[in-house]
């Protein structure tokens, strides 16, 4: 029976290596893979929201400025300068 324990305790030897974590290599593992997977499809979904509201969007000029009136002519200024003009 002496083999028997000598084969034991040889598998045992192996196991432990192979339970062993090597501190000079770091791997992502499962978790990290979760986590990127996640914030992949967090950042799809804001692209698609995204494009959603940019087609909305309405960019056409109104008529004042495409006719050229007097308001189109000034630069455009803040509300606090319109209302130092005002008052």
């Amino acid at each position: 029976m002496p083999d028997m324990s000598a084969s034991a305790s040889l598998a045992m030897s192996h196991l432990v290596t192979l339970a062993e974590v090597d501190k000079d290599k770091v791997t992502p593992g499962v978790l990290g893979f979760i986590v990127f997977a996640v914030m992949a499809l967090a950042v799809w979904g804001l692209m698609k929201s995204m494009t959603r509201h940019m087609n909305r969007v309405d960019f056409d000029e109104p008529a004042a400025r495409r006719t050229g009136s007097d308001d189109a002519t000034e630069p455009a200024s803040s509300g606090a300068a319109e209302k130092k003009k005002q008052g």
